[in-house]
């Protein structure tokens, strides 16, 4: 409340108004404005809120917290220096090949009806375009990060580079499953991890592991909206 005094003497000189006029404005005593100003007494929470509406200002800017008088004033003298989009020129065709699951128990089926999607060649950041597969999300396992419908550009990769990496998994021989992918180094198990608290972890150990890989890594998430 230090910078209070000052600010309501600045408003009601700006305002052209007198101690008095101010104090039957608010509804108090000529001597209490008289006392706000030469900062030997402070404002109840009621009287802040008229002074704020009655010279239509923040209760920050009041206080001396803010120097931004109210919302339109600072949304006029806020300066939002963004960069300039970059405008991609050379794109690159890929075929949607079918669905992954976010959820378990979906085999893996290459099915192409046709659909492709268009990706700045400059998001392949080098790699050569055999390098990458499209797929599309199907389930809500990996919501809010993976949504049912998204479309995932993966690198083609059968290693993970971290535990708790998200990465594209063959399981079972023929079911595939987008998740996050636990392990310790040396220990023989798998642990896939859904990103949505409602769909449970699998662990895959044992001899199950012989019959799963990594095929990839997502690189690039679409999302039509």
């Amino acid at each position: 409340m230090s910078r209070f005094n000052l600010r309501l003497r600045l408003l009601r000189h700006e305002a052209k108004m007198s101690q008095a006029e101010l104090a039957m404005r608010i509804g108090t005593s000529k001597s209490s404005i008289n006392m706000y100003e030469r900062g030997e007494r402070e404002p109840g929470i009621d009287t802040l809120e008229a002074f704020a509406n009655l010279f239509n200002v923040d209760m920050d800017f009041l206080i001396g917290k803010s120097d931004f008088r109210n919302k339109q004033d600072f949304l006029q003298n806020i300066s939002i220096d963004l960069p300039s989009p970059t405008i991609a020129t050379s794109t690159v065709t890929f075929p949607v090949l079918g669905d992954i699951a976010a959820g378990y128990d979906k085999i893996a089926i290459e099915d192409w009806a046709g659909e492709t999607i268009e990706i700045p060649e400059a998001a392949l950041c080098g790699h050569d375009r055999d390098d990458f597969f499209v797929l599309r999300v199907s389930g809500d396992s990996m919501y809010p990060h993976y949504q049912d419908g998204d479309y995932v550009l993966v690198l083609k990769q059968s290693t993970m580079d971290y535990s708790g990496e998200v990465g594209a998994i063959l399981y079972d021989d023929e079911c595939v499953s987008l998740k996050k992918i636990e392990y310790v180094e040396g220990e023989d198990w798998l642990r896939l991890v859904p990103i949505n608290p409602n769909h449970p972890p699998k662990r895959i150990e044992g001899e199950a592991l012989d019959h799963c890989r990594i095929i990839g890594i997502p690189r690039l998430l679409f999302r039509k909206l």
